[in-house]
């Protein structure tokens, strides 16, 4: 009963960590830099970037699926930009409960292979 609703909760929270990876990077590119140009450039184009990297190599249907231990550091990669832009955005304590939760779930997503 346990394990049905850890594996009913997990992916969901594994996506809106994905989602808050994406809004985390975009709020930091908005907020770097001087210019509006340089700002938009960096507050949609670092998100756009990842998730077509993230896509492409990370994502379940991925267009070229990468082995596990390379999609691990993907997603770590992925996680820990997203908590250093919260960091450098001001938001310190907010940086460490994400990537604390990041970590928890992805262990859980692949012990259970989720």
């Amino acid at each position: 009963m346990i394990l049905t609703i850890v594996n009913m909760v997990v992916p969901p929270v594994f996506f809106l960590l994905e989602l808050a990876a994406l809004a985390a990077l975009g709020y930091w590119g908005f907020h770097t830099g001087t210019g509006w140009t340089f700002r938009w450039s960096l507050g949609v184009g670092t998100p756009l970037l990842v998730a077509i990297l993230w896509g492409t190599f990370v994502a379940p249907k991925a267009s070229i699926p990468v082995s596990v231990p390379v999609r691990i550091l993907l997603q770590l990669a992925v996680f820990g930009s997203a908590a250093a832009a919260l960091y450098a955005s001001g938001y310190s304590k907010l940086a460490v409960i994400f990537i604390a939760t990041a970590v928890v779930e992805m262990a859980l997503v692949h012990s259970l292979k989720l």
